[in-house]
């Protein structure tokens, strides 16, 4: 096998396009094999940018060249390139190989990013320093997918990195589901010609010859540039980037190792920013993510029954099936948020804005001026990206807006970047919203069918990634309430959400103790008058949510409990939360237990609570 000899880029040198052509189906194969044993990953990405990737490591030098991924689904080829092969039995495990370029793990890994649309920015920023005067004159490579270009934050880079005139290599790997490929094969030799050097050089020649001929140069100059300009209108869609000051060449066939590095030598050449359209096929060479229509195998996960996501699809449709102003905006996630059958049932009322957080929530401020009622469901770490438009397009407003955040608080497998412990810390801040939590399959439904029927301002509801549990009705509260689970004595212990079943754990083994604590489910901020006045009356109080614990939930809680009776004593509080901290990756249980966010944790946090009261 050609991929047992591969230890670092320098290895695909010596090897020919045929054996490059074996080599990739040994790493398409070794991909299915790494993703199917761990059950989740990205797969569909990878195994359509194997050629790409090799070819970019034989046309470049990394490290010294920068190759920058964009959003890092796309980069296990290049991790198993730059020497990490054995380290995939271990894939987004705890401390294990990252699912996404970490510059702790390597020397080729530049940028720790899984947030998309941003490695135009990252070039920017790199390509003006490596020109600078203490620059090293490195090449810079940053390689985006045709989704993430529908990011705002990309077309902001392209302007400002057009506008610099800085050289760097923008490769634009396009599955096919955003442009459409040159077919004509005059298109593609124009393509290839338009950055050649040799052509580069004499067409320079050419308009200064021009330029000089007496009297007529520039009207002959003139007369070529519109030649020219009216061949790329017939053969190439280079307008968009070229307005911006970005030279664009291609599409070429991302599968053509060689044509590719053709491609890539050409533009290294080219002096100023450029775009390298590559077509590839997302899914490649595997019958399943081939024939998948909707994500070609995009991730590969091991759903569960029962999952918040699940409760919140039905609870759509139910809301939807008596609202007709009912709307749903996602951000290129229709699918993983759950809005799939929601957009099947009612045709025309899913609007997927793509990778555009920010647009999707002043867009559906415009809906809600415009009676309409809009959800915005995304995942709650890209909700972050938005948080000004949420504070002041839709919050500054009052606008009935629900945001409805899946994949809150500790994600797992995603490590730092999606874990989604921020959302409460920030949203609890924006005047007039109202926060939900739901702590059970049935809680999503009736917390939905609330916000959109007792919230006239903005409201949001955030839920987690993991199995949710499924109770009886009167295990299920309602309005703008919280809802006691039971009553003690000893001690109040306040849960936020999913960390509910972590509390009633806790006061089952505390009561075998002979320790009685009152449970509430805090279910809803602004909080609820009377769970405060009743947290008060006890001598200790322990609050716990999955979420940032400086300025979150729990501050709120103590801060209410320590001003709910002036005339005594405040109990004593400890809230437990998420540290500021970035979290690694492992599974959400382990990451619990280990931050004292499980049963255990609540337990031992009681205890000694208790015993600070009597010493």
């Amino acid at each position: 096998m050609h991929l047992d000899s591969i230890t670092g880029p320098a290895d695909l040198r010596e090897l020919s396009y045929a054996q490059l052509d074996e080599l990739a189906v040994e790493l398409r194969q070794f991909v299915v094999d790494a993703v199917s044993r761990i059950g989740s990953g990205h797969l569909g990405s990878n195994l359509g940018a194997v050629e790409l990737t090799i070819a970019l490591h034989r046309v470049f030098d990394s490290p010294h060249d920068i190759l920058l991924w964009d959003t890092g689904h796309q980069a296990y080829v290049h991790k198993i390139l730059t020497g990490r092969a054995k380290d995939f039995e271990h894939l987004r495990q705890a401390g294990g190989l990252s699912g996404y370029p970490s510059r702790a793990e390597s020397e080729h890994d530049w940028i720790e990013n899984s947030h998309a649309s941003t490695v135009i920015s990252y070039a920017h920023g790199l390509a003006v320093a490596q020109e600078s005067e203490g620059g090293e004159g490195r090449r810079v490579i940053a390689v985006i997918g045709d989704g993430s270009l529908t990011g705002g934050m990309a077309f902001e880079g392209l302007n400002n990195l057009g506008h610099s005139g800085k050289r760097a290599i923008v490769v634009l790997n396009d599955n096919g589901r955003s442009y459409a490929p040159t077919v004509s094969k005059l298109g593609e030799s124009l393509a290839r010609l338009r950055v050649n050097p040799s052509y580069l050089r004499n067409r320079a020649r050419l308009d200064r010859i021009l330029t000089e001929v007496p009297v007529v140069g520039h009207q002959l100059e003139r007369s070529i540039g519109g030649f020219v300009a009216a061949m790329r209108e017939m053969f190439e869609p280079p307008a968009f980037f070229e307005t911006l000051g970005v030279r664009y060449t291609g599409p070429f066939d991302g599968h053509d190792i060689a044509g590719i590095e053709k491609a890539l030598r050409h533009a290294a050449e080219y002096d100023g920013p450029i775009v390298v359209h590559v077509v590839t096929q997302k899914g490649r060479g595997y019958g399943p993510a081939e024939e998948d229509s909707i994500k070609h195998l995009h991730d590969i996960g091991l759903p569960k029954p029962g999952t918040y996501t699940a409760a919140f699809t039905e609870a759509m449709i139910k809301e939807a099936e008596i609202r007709p102003e009912l709307v749903a905006i996602t951000a290129a996630m229709p699918d993983s948020t759950g809005l799939l059958p929601f957009g099947e049932r009612f045709p025309g009322r899913l609007i997927d804005v793509g990778i555009a957080e920010q647009h999707a929530v002043t867009s559906a401020a415009g809906m809600a001026m415009g009676g309409l009622r809009p959800v915005v469901a995304v995942y709650s770490t890209f909700l972050t990206r938005a948080i000004d438009q949420v504070t002041y397009d839709v919050g500054l407003h009052a606008l009935p807006v629900v945001f409805c955040l899946d994949r809150a608080g500790i994600t797992g497998d995603d490590g730092p970047s999606h874990h989604g412990v921020l959302d409460m810390a920030l949203l609890t801040k924006v005047p007039g919203l109202t926060l939900f939590a739901p702590s059970s399959y049935q809680e999503l439904g009736v917390m939905l069918h609330d916000a959109l029927d007792l919230c006239e301002g903005p409201a949001a509801i955030r839920w987690s990634k993991t199995a949710s549990p499924s109770v009886e009705p009167d295990q299920v509260g309602s309005g703008l309430t919280a809802r006691r689970v039971r009553s003690g004595r000893d001690l109040c212990i306040l849960a936020v959400g999913k960390l509910l079943a972590a509390a009633e754990e806790a006061a089952e083994v505390l009561a075998a103790e002979g320790i009685e604590a009152t449970v509430w489910d805090v279910r809803v901020v602004p909080l609820d008058p009377e769970m405060i006045a009743d947290a008060a009356r006890h001598p200790v109080v322990l609050t716990a949510e999955d979420g940032i614990r400086e300025g979150g939930v729990g501050a709120l809680i103590a801060d209410a409990v320590s001003r709910s009776d002036p005339t005594t004593a405040p109990p004593r509080v400890r809230v437990l939360g998420t540290p500021v901290a970035y979290i690694p990756q492992a599974k959400p249980d382990a990451i619990h237990a280990e931050l004292g966010l499980d049963g255990p944790g609540l337990t031992a946090e009681a205890r000694s609570l208790l015993a600070a009261l009597r010493t």
